[in-house]
């Protein structure tokens, strides 16, 4: 049986990045590849043995072009009403709450916020589907 291990995403500038994902969902840097052209750094909590991997190729001073193929990475938290305000308080710029119920029933409660390389990343309110 295959295993989800990581997510790759190319980044502008190392220190924003993990600067970022620290501040938003407490990921850390587990470890830290550098090589001639690129640098690896797998960033991950305890909540999960999934990692995030940032690639941040040496020499581009351009940001990426995300095109219209990326969707997002998802993150699940234990109260999202709180972590929206938490998000607001620390300048990271959440959209909206969202109570998705397209039958009228609520099926998902949930906010975007955009990386600094304008990564879309969804923030769910843990339970049922999205443990």
């Amino acid at each position: 049986m295959a295993k989800a291990i990581h997510s790759m995403i190319r980044v502008l500038d190392e220190h924003r990045s993990v600067s970022f994902y620290e501040k938003a969902f407490g990921l850390t840097v587990a470890d830290r590849l550098d090589f001639p052209d690129f640098t690896l750094i797998y960033l991950s909590n305890s909540e999960t043995g999934f990692e995030l991997e940032l690639t941040v190729n040496k020499g581009r001073t351009e940001p990426y072009d995300l095109g219209d193929g990326y969707g997002h990475l998802a993150f699940s938290v234990d109260d999202l009403d709180s972590e929206h305000a938490r998000f607001e308080a620390a300048g990271l710029n959440p959209r909206k709450l969202v109570d998705f119920a397209p039958g009228g029933d609520v099926i998902a409660r949930f906010f975007f916020v955009a990386d600094p390389d304008g990564y879309q990343i969804e923030v769910l309110q843990r339970g049922g589907r999205y443990e």
